[in-house]
């Protein structure tokens, strides 16, 4: 390529980068503004203090329970609110007054109940299933909807249409396993002996793949025809535990993990999109036109079995 070719292209090709570069710009989340100076301090590991008597400032260490991913923060379904919006707007003075630490918490039902707004999102019914779950009915009160769902970083991972199966696994199951597999956290809640995962499912087959690509829910939960997923947690003794209830074309999950993705004819048990998902559950992934296909070749195979000892016998 000569110069003035190069010269004559250049041009065109800034403007694309440029261009390329405001979009990405655009497309990235802003920071409330009200929120920057909290997160100054609960954004990073460490924060400054004045200390009035000696007339110093000195540097500490965040208490890591107290620090929100800023980044998280705002991609997450709360990202456009301002961080009083839901905490005492007392923190806005720093430091904060220890006497707000005692003070009762806004509950997500203080602004999503009763409000059709969000309809969509059946909060209501989801309240009226978490207070006959298992776990309010172990814990009471003190269970609510932000021991599962981070109100900082919470996203809507199965309604996006660009998720993947796994992704939606992962990011459900961490949810439980935030918990139960921590035993910090899981002494929060009760006194009692934390379980262990993997030897409370020890008679589950292959469970590093099950876990991987199905949610706890899935066999912890009831069905529910009007919503994606049902937030009612049943007792272990009454946890799915037979293969069939998915491997069957009859599958529970195309009532749960798969529910979202009915854009596809499932009739015939044959989950296409899912497959195309990464996805495949054996016994639930069938076509009928490849089992007529699979019965009319073992006919054949039969009757040119009973063909062939038929002519033998009347050969003799």
């Amino acid at each position: 390529m000569n110069m003035q070719k190069l010269i004559l292209i250049l041009p065109a090709l800034l403007f694309l980068f440029f261009q390329g570069t405001a979009v990405a710009q655009d497309n990235e989340p802003e920071m409330v503004d009200m929120n920057r100076t909290c997160f100054q301090c609960h954004g990073n590991s460490h924060y400054g203090v004045y200390i009035e008597m000696t007339d110093t400032r000195e540097r500490r260490i965040m208490n890591p329970y107290y620090i929100v991913d800023s980044i998280g923060y705002m991609e997450g379904v709360h990202g456009t609110f301002a961080c009083i919006h839901c905490h005492n707007y007392e923190y806005e003075t720093y430091p904060h007054k220890a006497s707000l630490k005692l003070e009762p918490q806004y509950k997500c039902m203080d602004c999503h109940g009763g409000d059709d707004l969000f309809a969509e999102f059946h909060f209501d019914e989801i309240s009226e299933q978490v207070n006959e779950s298992v776990h309010v009915k172990a814990i009471g009160d003190n269970f609510t909807c932000a021991k599962c769902h981070d109100p900082h970083t919470y996203k809507l991972i199965a309604r996006d249409s660009t998720s993947m199966i796994k992704e939606i696994v992962a990011g459900n199951n961490a949810m439980c396993l935030d918990c139960h597999g921590d035993l910090t956290r899981y002494q929060l809640f009760t006194e009692q002996e934390q379980p262990q995962i993997m030897e409370t499912h020890d008679w589950l087959p292959n469970q590093e793949l099950h876990f991987k690509n199905v949610r706890c829910i899935e066999c912890h939960t009831s069905v529910q025809d009007t919503m994606n997923v049902s937030h009612k947690i049943l007792a272990k003794e009454k946890a799915v535990k037979k293969c069939v209830e998915c491997h069957s074309t009859n599958s529970l999950l195309s009532n749960k993990l798969y529910k979202y993705k009915r854009t596809s004819d499932r009739s015939s048990g044959f989950y296409n999109d899912v497959i195309l998902n990464e996805a495949y559950v054996v016994g639930a992934n069938r076509n009928k036109h490849l089992n007529n296909i699979s019965l009319l070749i073992f006919a054949l195979t039969f009757g040119g079995i009973l063909v062939h000892i038929i002519m033998r016998i009347v050969k003799r």
